[in-house]
């Protein structure tokens, strides 16, 4: 195996989002005692991709994809992969619209993790390296430092969950403005492979995806914010 694929992120107790094969972290609170501080970023709409030296994978990690949403960070990794070492870099692909359009958006590749061989790093780390390759990260929406509430928690991350996109978000199928996807939660610190479900939890909206069609089958490219002020049209 090249690449090992992105565990599951369990979902917090109170995420309306789940579906039949989801996870669910019942002892949150225990795991949350044991971070220092944690942050919350806006969960974005895309696909989950991976760069390492070996190419670009997204969710399954079998072989490198050649999928033409992908096409982008194919060529952003042919300028990067002898620098990346034992880097994976996991990212939102936002260049095929899925359930939410992003009317200022300004990247079509937000990192939101990087793991060096069994290690996640630190969140300082990966905004360090995403820096380092010209790659924005996910928006940071509040942190918080010992001691947790879990009241304040729950309390917290609905808000953040129940408030638009950084980007704007915009229901891809009726047009109308809608929540961001989710909230997901994170130990600002690094910790190992192993422990990614005792450091990573995240909320996803009821009824997330609603497209009849799997959104591969008749995808649109999104546009960016200098693009859109343009006039310029999607384009695949």
């Amino acid at each position: 195996m090249i690449s090992r694929k992105y565990g599951r992120t369990y979902h917090y107790p109170f995420s309306p989002g789940t579906t039949s094969d989801d996870r669910i972290n019942h002892q949150y609170q225990t795991d949350l005692s044991q971070i220092s501080t944690l942050i919350h970023t806006e969960k974005l709409d895309g696909e989950n991709n991976c760069l390492n030296r070996y190419g670009v994978f997204a969710r399954s990690h079998a072989s490198p994809t050649q999928t033409p949403w992908t096409r982008h960070l194919r060529e952003r990794w042919a300028m990067h992969k002898h620098d990346l070492g034992d880097l994976e870099v996991f990212g939102e692909n936002l260049y095929a619209v899925h359930s939410i359009a992003y009317p200022r958006l300004e990247s079509h590749f937000y990192v939101f993790a990087i793991r060096e061989n069994d290690q996640w790093l630190s969140w300082e780390e990966t905004q360090f390296y995403a820096q380092l390759l010209d790659f924005p990260t996910v928006p940071v929406l509040a942190h918080y430092a010992q001691p947790f509430d879990p009241v304040q928690v729950e309390a917290t991350v609905n808000y953040w969950a129940s408030q638009p996109g950084t980007f704007g978000s915009v229901d891809a199928q009726s047009g109308q403005d809608c929540t961001m996807e989710g909230v997901v939660s994170r130990n600002i610190d690094g910790f190992a492979e192993s422990a990614h479900s005792h450091n990573v939890f995240k909320y996803v909206r009821k009824g997330h995806v609603k497209t009849d069609e799997h959104w591969t089958r008749n995808w649109q490219r999104a546009r960016l914010i200098n693009e859109q002020s343009n006039g310029l049209p999607n384009r695949q």
